[in-house]
């Protein structure tokens, strides 16, 4: 079992930035592959961002190349979003996901493949 907890969530003016972080707890955490999902009111859920168990491999959507960075730290069970240059059409719930599968066994950002979820935190960036 993976218990994680979101943190950093807020209102942000648009071209500002915000760090969200996921703690973890439970499983070891070196051993789960981690993303970050977000979903706006009346869409589908999205994955944003993701990164390997050994912090090696990344993936992120084309919607937040450039302005996001997934990291995380092992000493801490801690997984980071790093958002820079927020826009309003990142207004969204932003959920940290875990998963035990490999990263070359699964698309990353494949939202079935995730079987242990946050609760969310909001962030919502004003125009």
């Amino acid at each position: 079992q993976v218990q994680l907890v979101e943190s950093g969530g807020g209102l942000v003016q648009a071209g500002g930035s915000l760090r969200l972080s996921c703690a973890a707890s439970g499983r070891t955490f070196a051993t789960v592959t981690v993303a970050w999902f977000r979903q706006a009111p009346g869409k589908e859920r999205e994955c944003v961002a993701a990164i390997s168990t050994s912090g090696g491999n990344t993936y992120y959507a084309d919607s937040v190349k450039d302005r996001f960075t997934i990291s995380r730290d092992s000493a801490k069970n801690t997984v980071y979003l790093q958002m820079n240059s927020l826009k309003p059409e990142d207004t969204a719930v932003y959920y940290c996901a875990a998963t035990t599968r490999g990263w070359y066994l699964m698309r990353p950002q494949g939202l079935h493949y995730y079987n242990y979820w946050g609760q969310g935190t909001q962030v919502t960036v004003s125009s």
